[in-house]
């Protein structure tokens, strides 16, 4: 061993510190084995937890808390003006990360697994070349290696994110570095409208501009169309079959020079925030030296077991494709740990729930109605208005639909989507349906508490049947 090129040893390697890698890291370390964590952040979380889905949750809290504040004039209830305090907003989503940090750094530390921050770069199948200042041995050898890389956002042709820029991605959004009078969004994905639609309650000007010809392309328009009546109310404009030409950002502004069905092809905003996709950071980790192979997107190839090409080396959550998703992401990140620890497992699950965290909430499991004939099949719908449930009238927000697919021959449910307050605790229920093959007959016989939201799953189930006690249905 030369001095300055110290090597360590370790049985799991695991390479990214988000929810994919400390999920396979505190699995592997459960079965017992010596784990070492390379994660290139000072903080264990990812984009998750350090600038996606936590800190924009506690936003998305803040603008519904807003919203139910407006609300209650109805009820009889006036809380006054409002006056909001960004710096309070910004410490409390900074609480809320540091409380989840710390509680990811403690369970590493009893699981014993020995955290090095630093980029990792493959010398070969079974070794790490380790680049930064923090790290104290220049290369990691390892029986097995799960890389869990993640993703990182797309600017637009010819524009790049800088650091307190007006031309902003979702990070920079997050950060909140104020509340603009205008906003412009590129891009309806659920990224797009979750902080467009925050950002419009708490006072910004919002525009959305889509490439396509619907928000929230390909999700089901029996779901969507309730959020987009909201998003029509709240937001200044969504600009549909549209595409932005250029961006010019000066210091008071952005100039965006618009293309498609917009009339004023031209119009200025205090920041733009790009929400077009997301890419794997598979480039420049001495991919070359192993037998890893990458696909023509730049994802890393798996089977089920979330084993690579090279059989030392696993991959799991967004660096591999797939919805990028944090749970599908641990449920990666597991699956290649059991299977370094000789379990039989592999990622075989029938549905990936996902939710839009707007108001009202869209979530939905399985296949959706276009899927389920695209396949071919006989399909069957069961569906509830939530203006029938005594629930939703009691908490002022009937604008909802509980939505069954089934195999009409065997009355199996395919897929389950809800849209309505609430709907990302809801559709549990559902995803347990599809996962466990459930029929509708199963959905309807479970007595649901009243009145409950949950129990417009068993009405949508019993509305397919022809049973239904609360709406008009045709028996079967």
């Amino acid at each position: 061993m030369v001095m300055g090129e110290q090597t360590l040893e370790t049985e799991v390697a695991v390479i990214g510190g988000g929810p994919g890698g400390y999920a396979a890291a505190f699995r592997a370390a459960d079965l017992g084995f010596e784990v070492t964590l390379i994660n290139q952040e000072e903080r264990l979380g990812g984009v998750c937890l350090l600038r996606g889905c936590i800190p924009a949750k506690v936003l998305l809290e803040f603008a519904t808390l807003i919203h139910d504040g407006r609300e209650a004039r109805s009820w009889g209830l006036n809380y006054g003006d409002f006056e909001i305090d960004v710096d309070a907003l910004r410490e409390r989503k900074d609480l809320v990360i540091k409380r989840l940090v710390n509680g990811l750094g403690q369970l590493a530390k009893q699981r014993e697994i020995q955290i090095i921050q630093a980029r990792a770069v493959f010398e070969a199948s079974d070794e790490v070349r380790l680049q930064g200042e923090k790290a104290d041995v220049a290369h990691v050898k390892y029986d097995h290696a799960i890389l869990a890389s993640g993703s990182t956002p797309v600017p637009l042709p010819g524009s790049e994110f800088s650091n307190g820029g007006r031309i902003m991605s979702s990070k920079g959004a997050l950060a909140l570095p104020d509340i603009p009078e205008s906003l412009l969004v590129v891009g309806a994905g659920y990224n797009g409208v979750e902080l467009g639609s925050a950002y419009a309650e708490m006072g910004s000007r919002v525009t959305i501009v889509e490439m396509t010809d619907e928000i929230l392309p390909g999700m089901d328009r029996d779901l969507v169309k309730h959020l987009a009546r909201r998003l029509k109310r709240i937001l200044e404009a969504i600009h549909l079959n549209t595409t932005v030409e250029s961006m010019e950002e000066g210091e008071d502004g952005v100039t965006v020079r618009f293309e498609g069905d917009v009339e004023d092809r031209e119009q200025r905003f205090d920041r733009v925030m790009v929400a077009i996709g997301r890419r794997p950071n598979s480039q420049d980790l001495g991919l070359e030296h192993t037998g890893v192979q990458v696909d023509e997107d730049g994802f890393i190839v798996v089977d089920e077991q979330r084993r690579t090409d090279d059989d030392r080396i696993f991959a799991a959550g967004d660096v591999i494709g797939g919805p990028m998703l944090a749970h599908k992401a641990m449920r990666d990140g597991k699956t290649a740990a059991d299977v370094i620890g000789g379990k039989a497992a592999a990622f075989d699950v029938r549905c990936l729930p996902a939710v839009v965290y707007t108001d009202p909430q869209i979530a939905w499991c399985g296949m959706t109605e276009s899927e389920a004939e695209e396949q071919g099949r006989e399909v069957g719908i069961g569906s509830f208005p939530w203006t029938a449930s005594g629930r939703a009238l009691t908490m002022g927000e009937t604008s909802g639909l509980t939505k069954l697919v089934l195999d009409a021959e065997t009355d199996r449910v395919l897929g389950v989507g809800i849209v309505g307050r609430g709907a990302e605790n809801l559709i549990a229920e559902g995803a347990l349906a599809v996962e466990m093959g459930a029929v509708a007959e199963d959905l309807a016989l479970t007595i649901h508490p009243h009145p409950t939201l949950s129990e417009t799953e068993a009405e949508a189930a019993e509305a397919y049947l022809g049973l239904s006690t609360h709406i008009r249905s045709d028996r079967r």
